[in-house]
């Protein structure tokens, strides 16, 4: 995997393939037997909240407004969740879910240290631009999360940021990084990371790409890590 165009084609990230997945973790929830017809109309419910929540906010959103934005009625909806906030875990477990598929394939979790970053940055940028809207809802709508919601929004980025930190202590013990916290250096990256996709149109605007986003990332947190120097 060394393009976006190579992510796309590895991971199935379309909507259909999401709901599908949330059907599958959620069929004690989902009311609807039909498979087709519930992945179809989750796609309707979840495009609609990414889009409601984008546009007002979640917290603001009613029950109301989703179904007459998506064309489902009241009684449609309560078969596919009883609440906003099981919505909302739906769609943040969906994102947890995908975050941890991405991120624990081989070429992230063996190999050389500095390839094992690059691919770790690389995957992270990729999913956040193949599932923007699922993003910038996780981070936009924090504050409307229940406490399982947060909890879950926090295990989420500290499991990322530990997979940072991993890799880079283990560049560090074998010499390819200068020594220095690799914990708050994990922490100093993810904003890096969360830049592509929460301020996207400014990225847009500069005619910036993903892949041109993570060469310049990769290449700017090389400069940050450095390398130890060698004995002579």
């Amino acid at each position: 995997m060394d393009s976006y165009r190579a992510f796309q084609q590895e991971f199935d990230l379309s909507m259909e393939a999401l709901c599908l997945r949330i059907l599958d973790r959620h069929q004690t929830t989902i009311r609807v037997r039909k498979a087709e017809t519930a992945v179809a109309n989750l796609g309707r419910i979840i495009d609609t909240t990414l889009t409601l929540a984008n546009r007002k906010g979640f917290h603001s959103t009613s029950l109301r407004d989703l179904s007459e934005q998506s064309g489902l009625s009241m009684g449609a909806l309560y078969s596919y969740f009883d609440s906003k906030d099981t919505l909302l875990l739906m769609i943040l477990g969906q994102v947890v879910d995908a975050i941890q598929q991405v991120l624990t394939t081989p070429d992230v979790t063996t190999g050389g240290v500095e390839n094992r970053l690059r691919a770790l940055i690389a995957r992270h940028v990729y999913l956040t631009e193949r599932m923007g809207p699922w993003f910038v809802f996780a981070f936009m709508e924090a504050k409307a999360f229940s406490k399982q919601g947060r909890d879950m929004a926090i295990e989420s980025e500290l499991w990322t940021e530990g997979q940072l930190r991993d890799v880079i202590a283990d560049g560090i013990a074998a010499g390819a990084f200068r020594p220095q916290d690799p914990t708050m250096a994990a922490a100093l990256i993810k904003p890096m990371l969360q830049d592509w996709y929460v301020k996207r149109g400014k990225y847009r605007r500069r005619g910036v790409d993903p892949d041109g986003f993570v060469a310049a990332l990769v290449q700017a947190v090389g400069a940050m890590l450095g390398s130890s120097p060698q004995p002579a």
